[in-house]
C-alpha cells in the first residue's frame, strides 16, 4: 500500500505534541534546558533565517547525531533521552518526521513546533541569520 506525504506526516505526529510558538517561547523561559531543533537542510535554512538559538541538525543526520554509539556524529546536546526537544521546520511537516526520529529512539520529551519557523515569524518571536560553522 503507498502512502502520500501528508499521511507520512499524520503518522509521524501520532503521540507526539504539537506546541504553538507561544507555548514553545514560554518553555524556553520556563526550562533553558529546553533545546529547539531546526531539522531543515542548511540551504533552506540560509533562505529564511532560523528561530534563535536553535540548533540546525538536517532530518537525515538526525539519527546519526543523536545516536549514543555513534561517537564520530554524536551530538553532546542530544544525549540526555529526557531533554526537552522541539523539533522546527518551514510549517511543521519535516520537524514531524525528526520527533518520530527521536521518539522512536527512547526519547521522552518531545514536540512538534506547529507551523514551525512561519509560524515563529508571525508571531513576531525571534529569527537570526544561519551561519554554517
Amino acid at each position: 500500500m503507498t502512502k502520500t506525504f501528508a499521511q507520512l506526516v499524520n503518522e509521524a505526529r501520532e503521540d507526539i505534541q504539537l506546541i504553538a510558538p507561544e507555548e514553545a517561547q514560554k518553555m524556553l523561559k520556563d526550562n533553558p534546558d529546553t533545546l529547539i531543533i531546526d531539522v531543515r537542510d542548511a540551504w533552506n535554512i540560509r533562505q529564511t533565517g532560523m528561530i534563535s538559538g536553535a540548533v540546525p541538525i538536517s532530518v537525515g543526520m538526525l539519527a546519526a547525531r543523536a545516536d549514543q554509539n555513534l561517537e564520530k556524529y554524536r551530538d553532546q546536546r542530544l544525549q540526555d533521552r529526557t531533554r526537552p526537544i522541539i523539533t522546527a521546520c518551514n510549517v511543521g511537516a519535516i520537524a514531524s518526521f525528526g520527533a518520530k526520529t527521536l521518539k522512536d529512539m527512547g526519547y521522552t520529551n518531545i514536540y512538534i513546533l506547529e507551523g514551525g519557523t512561519n509560524a515563529w515569524k508571525d508571531a513576531g518571536l525571534p529569527i537570526e541569520e544561519y551561519v554554517e560553522k
